[in-house]
């Protein structure tokens, strides 16, 4: 999978398609002509037409055949589509909430209080009210408006979920948001949000650009749309559980000591951190949950400082074992004190009461609701990232060990999908889904598995150029041996979390699609191949994974890579590529995925979860590299050796020696000759150009001599 720095993946809430949920077929086109013409003079016309929509009712507007299409708003009656979701009487109990509160315009953000990648279905706030299931998107609500803005991916999906009440709004930029707003409601008008769902960042952005134009940005930390969504998904029933031994090396004890210890040194002298993200509780404590998709994570704040902690959590969820676990009857340096959830913003806001604190803050996951209660400054430091998110980011030596375990059963899981493709597709059978589905069977059968990382991208042909894509009853190809087959899928385990994208074609690829997936091949194989000192930051050498597309002209438009956590999430911050990622350090994670899309055509990408270790160089020892950790052979079919340098070649040989070693005795240990046989033929080296008849003709001994024992044995 891959990361744009709003850190999105598709996510759906299948419940709020629920068609039996419209309101009757007069309130909706009513509701949608108000919500258009409110501002003419004649209100009689209005009424007029929802007269004559009345009268011909028996004209669907709400098709219940033909899956796939898009609303018609111009059209009298609008069309809507069996996908679209009646919002008429949520709009109308949003609006009548905003009304006593003066809040002229509502924000409604995709995200939740802890501005996760992946939220719960409880927190999709956003699709509840609109319809609208995509995740990356910005609702604004006014009196006679409600408008959604999304980016590309998306655009097609919002015209086939949301009904007429809405408008859509093809861009994602906060200086877009805030034009409308300025254009739309007077000076000195507020414009509420729920500061629990705006970063710290997300707010200024905002702010500065409404305060100049008198328009007021208030927060309302009451959600407006939870007090009207009558129905509301429960807390998962789920509780909160620890880790076992054989997967921890440091205790929660020995990593608050850590962390107290980066608080004591610290030059700006905070007296105590607030950790905000869901991934920092969980790591500080051993815990995991399960009360977002995909995520082994559980709703939780904590405020740690040098002789306290405190934990904010759903306290009912807290078993008996895990109170003992945590120390939470005493009151001591190392006893967790268990507050309730909902009381963090009071909780501390009461603590800043206290003389002599400066509290230490990561504004990349804060939310505003609590960012805002630290005043005066002389009471706040920040920094983007809290410590304990780059303390996590280098693994310690067991976390190492299990996570590159992990991926070695998550090798065989691929394998398994690869090989079955292999022999299904030609029969003409299989479809995006039902790959997606069969290589989430494959990992469940495997060892301390728990689930998939993300939403399987599977992806065929034309489908594959969305980058995002993930398919649907709507949308999912049949495979064919006549199209490129993109899948990017992870798999949660209990010592692992993975991630990996193979791009395979099963017929005859065009010399274009070679060429170009073998310079993708390259671009991969040009970063996991470079030696570094420690400190280098992953921008300044992300250019190694383009620069064999740049030379013909190829690029593609996201992220080279991302970390990956220890049971945690599959994109885990601020490992990677981007700007605004820290310096790579000996024992972090991270994926390498370039790719090249091809519109209307094909997709590729390749990716590879890496390991930064030490290298020896000729004149130094003070030097990492990567060790790759995904261990699934490429395509041969779609390789173009001729492009690749000797030391290319060498890397790819070498990488594969690595699989036939280390999954070849794991496929035996599982009884899968048929995979085996596979990974075998598939692991064949390539001649270098330039050797020597007699070292080719070795190699090719060597590596052919353990297939032909293990047949004759």
């Amino acid at each position: 999978s891959f990361q744009i720095h709003t850190h999105t993946h598709a996510r759906t809430h299948t419940y709020l398609q629920d068609r039996d949920t419209r309101a009757p077929l007069s309130h909706s086109v009513c509701g949608f002509a108000w919500s258009r013409w409110s501002k003419m003079s004649s209100s009689g016309w209005i009424l007029a037409v929802c007269l004559v929509v009345l009268e011909v009712s028996i004209h669907a507007v709400w098709a219940e055949e033909g899956p796939g299409s898009e609303r018609n708003c111009s059209a009298i009656p609008p069309y809507l589509p069996p996908t679209a979701v009646n919002t008429t009487l949520r709009l109308h109990h949003l609006r009548a909430a905003m009304k006593p509160l003066n809040i002229s315009a509502y924000i409604i953000p995709a995200t939740d209080a802890h501005l996760s990648e992946y939220i719960a279905p409880r927190d999709a706030r956003l699709a509840w009210i609109s319809g609208f299931t995509g995740s990356a998107g910005t609702a604004v609500v006014t009196q006679n408006k409600a408008v959604l803005w999304t980016d590309s991916r998306y655009w097609i999906q919002a015209e086939r979920q949301m009904d007429c009440n809405w408008e859509l709004e093809r861009d994602v930029s906060i200086r877009s948001i805030t034009n409308w707003l300025i254009k739309e409601i007077a000076e000195g008008d507020l414009v509420g949000f729920d500061p629990f769902l705006f970063s710290v960042d997300t707010f200024n952005s905002y702010n500065s650009n409404l305060a100049p134009a008198d328009r007021i940005l208030q927060s309302f930390p009451d959600n407006l749309v939870d007090k009207i969504w009558t129905d509301r998904p429960p807390l998962p029933a789920d509780k909160p559980t620890r880790l076992p031994d054989s997967v921890i090396e440091r205790t929660w004890p020995m990593k608050v000591e850590e962390i107290r210890a980066q608080i004591s040194t610290d030059p700006y002298k905070p007296t105590a951190v607030l950790l905000s993200a869901l991934d920092e509780t969980a790591w500080l404590f051993n815990l995991r949950g399960n009360d977002v998709p995909y995520n082994p994570f559980f709703y939780s704040y904590t405020l740690l400082s040098m002789d306290e902690i405190w934990l904010f959590v759903h306290t009912e969820r807290i078993t008996e074992e895990l109170k003992v676990y945590l120390n939470s009857s005493c009151y001591l340096a190392y006893c967790v004190q268990l507050i309730e959830y909902s009381h963090v913003r009071t909780y501390l806001a009461n603590y800043l009461l206290r003389p002599g604190l400066r509290v230490w803050v990561g504004t990349e996951y804060t939310n505003q609701a609590l960012y805002e209660l630290i005043t005066p400054e002389e009471k706040l430091l920040t920094s983007t990232y809290s410590p304990v998110l780059t303390t996590k980011a280098v693994k310690d030596s067991t976390e190492q060990r299990i996570l590159k375990e992990a991926h070695v059963r998550d090798a065989v899981a691929v394998i398994q999908l690869l090989v079955w493709l292999e022999k299904k597709v030609p029969e003409g059978t299989e479809t995006e889904i039902t790959a997606a589905h069969f290589v989430d069977e494959c990992r469940s059968k495997q060892k301390n598995g728990r689930g998939p990382s993300f939403e399987t991208i599977s992806a065929s042909g034309p489908n594959a150029a969305l980058a995002h894509y993930s398919p649907t009853k709507e949308t999912a190809r049949k495979l064919t041996v006549d199209e490129m087959y993109l899948v990017d899928s992870g798999g949660q385990y209990l010592d692992g979390t993975t991630d990996i994208t193979r791009t395979v074609h099963w017929g005859v690829p065009t010399n274009f699609q070679k060429e170009a997936y073998t310079r993708v091949l390259m671009g991969n194989i040009d970063i996991s191949r470079t030696i570094f000192p420690p400190g280098t930051r992953g921008v300044n050498m992300e250019m190694l994974g383009r620069r064999a597309l740049w030379e013909i002209g190829l690029n593609y438009g996201h992220g080279t890579g991302h970390g990956v956590g220890n049971y945690f999430g599959v994109h885990e911050w601020p490992v990677g590529f981007q700007t605004n990622n820290i310096p790579f350090q000996e024992g972090m994670f991270t994926s390498i995925e370039p790719g090249y899309y091809k519109e209307n055509d094909f997709g590729i990408r390749i990716e590879d979860i890496v390991l930064t270790v030490p290298v020896t160089t000729k004149h130094g020892n003070n030097y990492l590299t990567f060790e790759t950790v995904s261990l699934v052979p490429y395509d041969r079919n779609l390789i173009n050796t001729t492009l690749l340098s000797p030391e290319q070649l060498h890397w790819l040989n070498t990488y594969y020696e690595t699989i036939r070693h280390v999954v070849g005795p794991e496929l035996e240990r599982q009884g899968l000759k048929v995979e085996y046989d596979w990974m075998m033929k598939h692991t064949a080296p390539f001649l270098i150009a330039g050797a020597s008849a007699v070292s080719s003709f070795t190699l090719l001994v060597t590596a052919l001599f353990p297939a032909l024992l293990h047949h004759l044995l």
